[in-house]
């Protein structure tokens, strides 16, 4: 997973852990692909958050961390969704947790089925990357739903995607993780937009982080 909130910090000069105690997760065939390819994004995650080089949390949290908490893996999180692409939308400036802001443009609407419920959602493009040859085709998803504030950090999770080349893509919410934020507070996070709420319980992808 692209580390995106991470070099907007580099590139805007912008100040922008894991818990303990973890779900145990289940045995995962290695024939299934996408839960392999869940769970190789939860290993991924917690060894970014183990090395001390690209870690969010403070070290007198980091030294003890041991993994974050997830739900446990959901392909039917797994959502293919109708993607309207919006061209003639403006950049605007999207809050963060600081009093600073982002510079976004809404890319397109993702609209889709969840929970048995029809929904959609804006996903952005943060013209600061654009330029940037890998990072070029990223976009930025930030959501909250019905599980903030319980299960998951009340602000809100984000999700990083990819452009498509058709007119539907892969959200995959398993693949959810937290604003740094949540882990350090010398972060700054951009806010979930209200527009990007979801109004049913998405019991995918990290849970909140407990400073134990």
């Amino acid at each position: 997973m692209k580390r995106y909130w991470l070099l907007v910090i580099l590139i805007l000069a912008s100040c922008h852990g894991g818990k303990k105690y973890h779900d145990e997760q289940p045995q995962i065939s290695a024939s299934s692909s996408e839960l392999q390819e869940i769970v190789d994004f939860q290993k991924e995650l917690n060894a970014t958050f183990k090395d001390p080089k690209t870690s969010p949390l403070p070290d007198r949290l980091r030294k003890n961390f041991e993994s974050l908490s997830f739900f446990t893996p959901d392909v039917s999180y797994r959502i293919m969704a109708r993607f309207e692409r919006t061209p003639e939308a403006e950049p605007f400036f999207m809050p963060t947790t600081t009093g600073d802001k982002t510079m976004e443009v809404v890319y397109g609407i993702a609209h889709f089925e969840l929970n048995g419920e029809p929904h959609q959602l804006e996903i952005y493009q943060t013209p600061a990357l654009m330029t940037q040859p890998q990072y070029k085709n990223y976009l930025f998803l930030p959501f909250s739903d019905e599980t903030n504030g319980e299960e998951t950090y009340g602000g809100g999770r984000y999700i990083d995607l990819t452009i498509p080349e058709g007119d539907s893509i892969l959200i995959d919410f398993n693949k959810a993780y937290n604003p740094y934020c949540v882990y350090n507070k010398k972060y700054s996070c951009p806010l979930v937009p209200r527009q990007n709420y979801l109004r049913t319980k998405v019991r995918a992808g990290v849970k909140d982080f407990m400073k134990e």
